[in-house]
């Protein structure tokens, strides 16, 4: 059975992060992940936008959801 979807449905995104995700500077949800020599880093927008830049540098991945701070 086919299922075709409508102009009006959206696709429902999957995210990796979940609210049990928490920033290890301050405990907020965490939105981004960066894998740092095999360890991986939670931080919530804030710490993440403060420590991109030197993070970005020495990271192997770097996994951003901050945008689901502005979903409608």
């Amino acid at each position: 059975m086919n299922t075709l979807m409508t102009p009006t449905e959206e696709a429902t995104i999957a995210y990796r992060l979940t609210a049990a995700d928490r920033c290890d500077s301050c405990g907020a949800q965490a939105y981004i992940a960066a894998e740092v020599n095999g360890s991986e880093l939670l931080f919530c927008a804030h710490h993440g936008r403060k420590y991109e830049d030197k993070l970005r540098s020495i990271s192997t991945s770097w996994h951003d959801e901050t945008a689901r701070l502005v979903e409608a």
